[in-house]
């Protein structure tokens, strides 16, 4: 199966924000489907040109975004055959963590932005988990 089928990449563009540049979007969407498995360590990517087209964005947009990828080692280019993800796997748990770490930063300002404490964000958090546990187990 082409890449592009797996990932999903056609419908990137459809929801891009108008609040982040399109370069950060694309690279968190890279980051994402790497590390939900979607991109396998060490799989080639499309080209700078074919992914320009695909989600038709500027070249120098994707170029600067396989230019950030890989200034944070999680692209290489191989002269002469293309771009591939990295296979450290430090690296990877390094990307999953940040991307974790991301998420649980945005969650915490929503929170905070409600008037929540940590101690009731912690509270709620504790209750929604056991609530999922829960209803795991009668699956």
């Amino acid at each position: 199966m082409p890449l592009w089928e797996k990932t999903g990449y056609d419908r990137w563009s459809l929801g891009f924000d108008d609040r982040t540049p399109i370069y950060r979007q694309i690279m968190l969407r890279f980051c994402q489907s790497f590390v939900r498995g979607d991109i396998e360590p060490g799989e080639r990517i499309p080209s700078i040109r074919e992914m320009s087209a695909l989600l038709k964005v500027n070249t120098n947009t994707m170029q600067r975004v396989y230019l950030e990828m890989e200034r944070e080692q999680l692209i290489d280019s191989k002269r002469g055959t293309g771009y591939f993800f990295t296979e450290d796997k430090k690296m990877i748990e390094k990307t999953r963590l940040d991307l974790a770490l991301g998420s649980l930063g945005r969650f915490m300002e929503e929170m905070r932005a409600l008037g929540c404490s940590d101690r009731e964000i912690l509270n709620e958090l504790e209750t929604y988990i056991k609530g999922e546990k829960k209803n795991a187990n009668r699956s």
